[in-house]
């Protein structure tokens, strides 16, 4: 398990797989630095926790996360572990997606990923200790159909942070990323229209080349926690650079 006591940092946190890993990492004994934009979500969240604090701040801005990581090692101690979990959806064809929508999925899904990793990851290595995952996405590996911008913002995140952990893994600091395919969350649900519900996810569709999930299920939230917990466990203390699928077999590890 996580050491009780860790410090992390947990981007996203207001809903979703974000939420879930703060659930997950105070009922492991970690004290968790809960970050969103939604600042009225985030901050229930973190009362209803208890043992979460929470932290509104924009992961694009990279001034306003500098000055974040810096206060909640300030209030909390030593940053241990960062989950970056903050990421948006932007669906749609190739040919129709916007240059603001192109820029807004890689500023939050690359870019809040280079920003957070970035600042802990500056505070880390003197320590020479600690650990950074980041959620990706299956899609980041397997092609989607109107899913391009996303796709590509998250390979971008998934990229980097695998390159991050080849320069930190001197400093004996792990980095990984938990790739989660359809998972049952308010952005997985938003997508659901024109009859695409839970059950034609788990089905599949040739039409849009897109195989089902061979375990018939969507993951919930704590299936991709379960495996932030795993990875940032010492029984995890030999494995950095892994992308860990959390998707029930879609991609067919692609």
């Amino acid at each position: 398990m996580v050491a009780e006591g860790t410090v992390a940092v947990v981007t996203g946190a207001a809903q979703g797989i974000g939420e879930a890993v703060a659930r997950a990492l105070c009922a492991a004994g970690a004290a968790v630095a809960a970050l969103d934009v939604n600042a009225e979500r985030v901050g229930r969240v973190a009362a209803e926790l208890g043992t979460a604090v929470a932290y509104p701040c924009q992961v694009t801005d990279s001034a306003a996360v500098d000055t974040v990581v810096a206060r909640v090692e300030a209030d909390l101690g030593p940053i241990g572990l960062l989950v970056n979990v903050a990421g948006v959806p932007c669906p749609g064809p190739a040919v129709s997606v916007t240059d603001e929508a192109w820029a807004r999925a890689f500023a939050v899904n690359a870019g809040g990923v280079f920003h957070l990793s970035r600042a802990v990851a500056r505070r880390m290595i003197p320590r020479r200790s600690g650990s950074i995952i980041t959620i990706g996405s299956s899609a980041a590996s397997v092609p989607r159909v109107d899913m391009s911008a996303y796709a590509a913002s998250k390979a971008a995140a998934v990229q980097f942070t695998r390159c991050l952990g080849l320069e930190l893994a001197p400093y004996g600091i792990r980095c990984n990323v938990v790739s989660p395919g359809s998972t049952d969350t308010p952005m997985q649900r938003a997508l659901w229209t024109g009859g695409h519900d839970a059950r034609a996810v788990i089905e599949g569709s040739p039409a849009r080349f897109r195989v089902g999930i061979p375990l018939g299920r969507l993951a919930d939230p704590e299936d991709v926690a379960n495996a932030v917990l795993f990875l940032a466990s010492d029984r995890a203390r030999h494995i950095t650079m892994h992308d860990l699928y959390v998707d029930g077999g879609a991609a067919l590890r692609s």
